[in-house]
């Protein structure tokens, strides 16, 4: 095998295991993963895309999979993977580690505020701070320890 077939290979295998993680994560703690008020422990994992563009398409179609359980439904599922899409994009932009959880916690609020607004008829700005208190909890209070070991071990995503 090329060394360019390989490094395409690790790529999207890496896509996919992030992918897989992600809506283990979210399912397996699904109590506090959905609704209004959530705490989406796997939401830890956009700072992977700090690292590496492959953690991009494994979180979006990580977050579909895991919003597929969610109950909310269709818009959900569609824009709350968009959401996940565009903060992993985001992310992966950010050269500064202590900033690289916000456009989750920031991205997240207002777009899964607004979908929890409009499907389950709740206010929207009691929907987007919720939403931002979770996703705060998630991406600060998990992901940016995370982003520290990990910045440590930089030689997993060589």
């Amino acid at each position: 095998m090329k060394i360019t077939e390989s490094r395409h290979f690790n790529y999207w295998t890496r896509a996919a295991m992030i992918g897989a993680v992600y809506a283990i994560l979210t399912i397996a703690f699904a109590p506090i993963s959905y609704g209004m008020v959530q705490v989406r422990i796997a939401e830890m994992l956009l700072v992977l895309a700090f690292f590496t563009t492959a953690a991009i398409p494994g979180l979006f179609v990580g977050t579909f999979i895991a919003n597929l359980f969610g109950g909310i439904g269709i818009l959900d599922i569609v824009f709350g993977s968009l959401a996940t899409l565009l903060s992993a994009y985001m992310v992966s932009k950010i050269s500064n580690k202590y900033l690289a959880p916000l456009p989750p916690v920031i991205i997240n609020a207002l777009i899964v505020g607004w979908v929890l607004h409009y499907v389950l008829n709740l206010p929207f700005y009691l929907t987007a701070v919720w939403v931002g208190i979770g996703q705060m909890i998630a991406c600060y209070g998990l992901g940016l320890p995370l982003l520290l070991f990990l910045e440590k071990r930089k030689h997993i995503f060589d």
